[in-house]
């Protein structure tokens, strides 16, 4: 027999909705990706010497 209730069953329906195709894990992975973006670029950063535009030459 299952201890859940409709209350619970509520709350975890409403965590794993989307709305307009954003939803929890989307917009997780979407904050991860960008982490490693923004580390690569501090990381061209410190190893060129130039700033990243400067490093892709589009300044």
């Amino acid at each position: 027999m299952s201890h859940t209730t409709k209350g619970t069953q509520l709350i975890a329906s409403k965590r794993n909705a989307s709305f307009m195709g954003f939803n929890h894990q989307s917009e997780s992975w979407n904050g991860r990706l960008a982490m490693i973006g923004f580390l690569a670029a501090i990381a061209i950063e410190f190893f060129s010497g130039q700033g990243f535009l400067h490093f892709w030459n589009i300044l």
